[in-house]
């Protein structure tokens, strides 16, 4: 049985629309491959400089002091302050790691270690000196 004008025409009509999409798609991959191809670059075209600034090296605490602050672990990787910080004394060590790594106030300090705000301060200030002249020491 041979199809009518009208189921030809369709026919005819939807195989024009097949290949006017297939024809686009094809246009559009290669634009993205064109685009692709100005943009990106292989590893083996890369200078020795520029492959080490993508790299990153993972940092372990191997090398540093572990302070124990608020039942928490600040790890002190410079080996001078670290020498420093165990130069002065426990109470003032603590409250100059709260300070400085936990980014606490006075005032928190104070309420977390249940003393007076400016025994906090006094504290803090008198183990600043006493580091400031040990580092200035071992200089």
């Amino acid at each position: 049985m041979k199809p009518d004008n009208h189921e030809e025409h369709i026919q005819h009509s939807f195989d024009s629309f097949c290949k006017r999409i297939l024809k686009q798609e094809a246009i559009d991959i290669q634009r993205h491959m064109k685009w692709l191809n100005e943009r990106e670059v292989t590893f083996s075209a890369l200078s020795a400089g520029e492959m080490a600034s993508l790299a990153v090296a993972d940092e372990y605490f191997t090398n540093g002091y572990v302070f124990d602050v608020l039942g928490e672990n600040v790890n002190v990787t410079d080996y001078d302050l670290a020498e420093a910080l165990n130069a002065i004394p426990a109470d003032r060590r603590e409250i100059v790691l709260m300070s400085y790594f936990f980014d606490m106030t006075d005032r928190e300090i104070a309420e977390r270690l249940n003393m007076a705000r400016r025994t906090v301060v006094d504290r803090r200030v008198s183990a600043l000196k006493k580091l400031k002249k040990i580092m200035e020491s071992e200089e």
